[in-house]
């Protein structure tokens, strides 16, 4: 189970990478970002859930803990916002929410690399 996870949270920094940092390059949201954000965000829901039923514990109230949780509770809501943004076609909101992306990805890295440095370190 560890290897479907460790694959399945590679996957969401690979597709959350490439959508971030797409839209920001091309400068507008587009339809396929919205589905490389939702694509980052299944497969991140899936690595956790795995690395959750690994755990011992379970969720735990620490450094890593609460940030990953953090880092879901925006992803969701990046996806979310995503979509509303791209329904409401809002030209404006396209072109700057490349800006908020970024935050979000930069805030998701933190458990990301924390959950690796803790993997190698046991």
């Amino acid at each position: 189970m560890l290897i479907y996870a460790m694959v399945s949270i590679t996957l969401a920094l690979v597709f959350y990478t490439i959508g971030v940092w797409s839209e920001r390059i091309q400068s507008q949201l587009k339809k396929w970002h919205l589905a490389i954000f939702w694509l980052g965000l299944i497969f991140d829901s899936i690595g956790t859930t795995l690395m959750g039923k690994i755990a011992a514990n379970g969720f735990q109230l620490n450094f890593h803990g609460v940030t990953g949780l953090l880092a879901i509770l925006l992803m969701v809501f990046h996806a979310v916002w995503a979509t509303i943004v791209v329904v409401r076609d809002n030209k404006e909101a396209r072109a700057n929410f490349h800006k908020f992306s970024i935050v979000v990805w930069i805030i998701w890295l933190i458990p990301y690399l924390s959950g690796a440095v803790l993997g190698m370190t046991r």
